[in-house]
């Protein structure tokens, strides 16, 4: 009996129990097993447009001012999860913003000026479908 228990215990201590396989970002998944937040493009969604890869320029036939996208760095980015909120709605969206240009003030009547780009948010299904938008229109 003695030997039995000593030859089980020996095959034991051979097995590494610490061992912790590897994950990564996309493995992990919360409580109602939802994954993680990915910013990749869901694979069972087909586009409803192909847009084409060739350059063309449609900045100047788009009607916005010419200093919108010449003069203005662009950012493209996926928001950040909101940390007083749990929900994942609307997390994996590709957005795209313009910098904004210096206010002034008028010193004598105290007018301020306004910047209408400022505040100008698109957004994107994917990080593609947004560099193709910002180089068709001039921003990149």
């Amino acid at each position: 009996m003695n030997s039995l228990l000593l030859k089980t215990t020996v095959r034991l201590s051979r097995v590494n129990l610490f061992s912790i396989p590897q994950r990564t970002l996309f493995d992990i998944q919360n409580v109602w097993g939802r994954t993680a937040v990915d910013t990749q493009k869901p694979i069972d969604s087909s586009p409803l447009a192909e847009i084409p890869i060739q350059d063309e320029s449609v900045g100047p036939l788009s009607g916005v001012p010419r200093d919108m996208f010449k003069e203005r760095r662009c950012r493209i980015f996926v928001s950040a999860r909101n940390a007083m909120q749990s929900g994942t709605n609307n997390q994996k969206k590709w957005k795209v913003e313009w910098d904004t240009k210096e206010r002034w003030e008028n010193p004598l009547m105290g007018w301020a000026s306004s910047d209408p780009h400022s505040s100008v948010i698109v957004e994107f299904g994917s990080k593609e479908d947004a560099i193709i938008y910002c180089e068709r229109m001039g921003s990149l």
